[in-house]
């Protein structure tokens, strides 16, 4: 079965064949880097991480590249107000980007920056202005004529028809009751950053932006463009305008776009309260791999009820499946192999397969793992898992892991670090128990809670109880649980 996918253009889910061979071309808009990353937004790196990993996973050889918009109307606005330059003012937020995003396990693709492709979008606006699709306004500014371009709406689904022919917006974002012809290039007003090209002073719109470093950087047609449903309308309509009237051939094969969020029920806003950015997440105690596996639990075209139950609910996953690998890799098994287990092994990974190839189908993913490890840990408790087994299920787990990545014992050092931010920053007040406990947890690496373990196995054996019963102490209040199994003593982190 081939990969499904939604197409956003044709509005139906069609099989996904890139454009030349094994090559996928993908670009990702990225973020405006103007304040630090809400959960929202990562929801949909989220889901754009997925659907990479799970294309490579699928023999794709692929090309990602995502953009990092640092130039536009709110960045020019609060540079001016800060009185720094706009390099300046966006560093931070995008240094602040990379980190959660990492943080997420979220893998980088090639970044590219407006700032460092400026003379190109003058280049591209200047073209169109020779093909007769953009003029030059009184001001030095200059717009995209949408009653040049036919097509305009073919992605967002609405007639513009009926639009006044040279009636022009300014701004970067509006709704469809808004539409006007838009701003390529805008003419700087005092204060504001700008950039000598050869269309004269300014700065780039910020629909010109992503037109041409896609197309510089995967070629005037490619196979897939991704991005939040926020954006379908202007951005991701205007990026088709444009990139067709320059080009003459079609722009993008598929287009993908991930659904919003809500937090307990409610649109997120910062004014009812429940606006929520990683690190605010983080200080709260939660840890950046729940938050991962709870924004990957619904398929990206449904709405993500964002719960703090929800939360706990994924941080209880993530400690079943990190616990299940550790009984699996470190039991002692009996010679010979369960049918029903390797039988159940092949199963869950076509499962998981076939789940993902369903429009990337991530709660049935989900099921199909989870339902592995309740049947594989009854097997436990009956004796039944044989030494071959392990691995076929160990693979099993992997597979899964390659697309939702929660299975690495990385999260306390990515809490230290948002703990030293904060503590940088004046943000102590946000900073609380439950998230010291966790970071607290660093303080033994596994080698060291291994030679623990092993001295208490020692001094157990030497009939030290007291020594023994000391080292347990020592790694319970390190945050490190010891039970002991059938299978000899298993430890993991609280």
């Amino acid at each position: 079965m081939a990969l499904r996918l939604y197409n956003t253009l044709s509005g139906k889910i069609e099989e996904f064949h890139p454009l030349e061979d094994n090559q996928v071309r993908m670009y990702a808009c990225g973020p405006t880097v103007y304040d630090y990353g809400h959960i929202g937004n990562f929801r949909t790196f989220v889901a754009v991480d997925i659907l990479r990993r799970f294309l490579r996973q699928s023999g794709y050889q692929l090309r990602h590249v995502m953009n990092i918009t640092d130039v536009d109307d709110k960045i020019i606005r609060n540079s001016a107000q800060e009185g720094v330059s706009v390099q300046q003012f966006t560093a931070k937020y995008i240094q602040a980007f990379l980190e959660d995003a990492a943080a997420l396990n979220i893998e980088e693709p090639k970044l590219v920056r407006a700032t460092e492709h400026i003379p190109e979008m003058a280049k591209a606006i200047a073209e169109l202005e020779k093909k007769g699709y953009a003029y030059r306004a009184d001001d030095g500014s200059y717009y995209f004529r949408i009653a040049r371009f036919p097509a305009y709406g073919k992605l967002s689904k609405k007639d513009f028809a009926g639009m006044e022919d040279g009636a022009r917006v300014d701004v970067d974002e509006y709704d469809k009751d808004s539409a006007r012809d838009f701003a390529l290039w805008k003419a700087p007003k005092p204060g504001e950053a700008s950039w000598d090209t050869l269309i004269g002073p300014g700065r780039p719109g910020w629909h010109i932006e992503c037109s041409v470093m896609s197309m510089e950087e995967l070629g005037e047609t490619f196979d897939l463009h991704a991005g939040g449903e926020d954006l379908i309308f202007p951005h991701h309509e205007n990026e088709i305008a444009q990139s067709e009237a320059l080009t003459g051939k079609p722009f993008v094969h598929f287009w993908f776009h991930s659904h919003f969020l809500l937090v307990e029920g409610q649109k997120m806003s910062k004014s009812l309260g429940n606006f929520f950015t990683l690190r605010d997440l983080v200080l709260k105690g939660y840890k950046p791999s729940s938050i991962r596996l709870l924004l990957a639990s619904i398929p990206y075209r449904h709405q993500l009820n964002f719960t703090f139950d929800g939360l706990a609910q994924a941080a209880s996953n993530v400690e079943k499946l990190r616990n299940f690998q550790l009984r699996l890799s470190r039991g002692i098994f009996p010679a010979g192999s369960s049918d029903a287990l390797s039988q159940l092994a092949r199963e869950t990974t076509e499962r998981i397969k076939a789940a993902l190839e369903d429009d990337l189908n991530t709660a049935q993913a989900q099921a199909a793992i989870f339902d592995m490890v309740r049947k594989v840990n009854a097997a436990f408790d009956a004796g039944e898992i044989k030494q071959d087994n392990v691995q076929p299920l160990l693979d099993a787990l992997q597979k899964f892991d390659e697309i939702f990545a929660v299975l690495k014992e990385d999260d306390a050092p990515k809490m230290k670090a948002v703990l030293e931010w904060a503590k940088a920053s004046g943000r102590e007040k946000d900073i609380t128990p439950e998230l010291l406990t966790v970071v607290g947890e660093q303080g033994l690496s596994d080698a060291e809670i291994e030679q623990k373990i092993a001295d208490m196995n020692s001094a157990r054996k030497a009939r030290d109880f007291k020594r023994s019963d000391e080292i347990r102490q020592e790694l319970t209040t390190a945050g490190i649980l010891v039970e002991q199994t059938k299978e000899g003593v298993r430890w993991r982190r609280k």
